[in-house]
């Protein structure tokens, strides 16, 4: 059964969708699942914003067959790991459960890099091109490790 890891952002369009692009990227398929949702649900259905798509597209990453989908309860039961994107994020999920086994799942994607400082990957949504590659650039660090920890403690 493969490791299940779930990225969340807002709308499941810009952050999460580059994020589980990127992770899935590092992990072999075969022991690994990486997916992503949106703690609200406007965009439900639908493929991640076209700027996500290019700039993973030009860093030799396809995120075109994603569709978006809303952050539910059972999500705590079907993923190992929980990472979100901001703060917000974090407290809209953690207000779906009281379990602690289930709380203790989720995670501040930028704390692997800046340890218990609870930064947000900010939201290039309302922003130009350069936002979506920033982005992408703090989240590929983020994986990076991601993927170290996951295969060193999965493999």
């Amino acid at each position: 059964m493969p490791v299940k890891i779930l990225m969340v952002c807002l709308g499941n369009i810009c952050r999460s969708p580059l994020a589980e692009g990127i992770l899935q990227s590092k992990l072999p398929n075969d022991l690994f699942l990486v997916d992503s949702a949106g703690t609200g649900g406007w965009h439900v259905g639908q493929e991640p914003d076209r700027r996500s798509i290019l700039t993973a597209k030009n860093r030799g990453v396809d995120i075109t067959q994603q569709r978006g989908r809303q952050f539910s309860k059972k999500d705590f039961d079907n993923f190992d790991y929980i990472y979100v994107m901001d703060q917000s994020n974090y407290k809209n999920v953690i207000a779906l459960t009281s379990d602690a086994t289930a709380k203790s799942k989720v995670k501040m994607i930028l704390n692997e890099l800046f340890p218990d400082q609870n930064m947000d990957v900010p939201d290039p949504y309302y922003g130009g091109q350069n936002g979506f590659e920033n982005v992408y650039d703090m989240l590929d660090d983020a994986c990076n490790l991601i993927a170290e920890k996951l295969l060193s403690k999965h493999t």
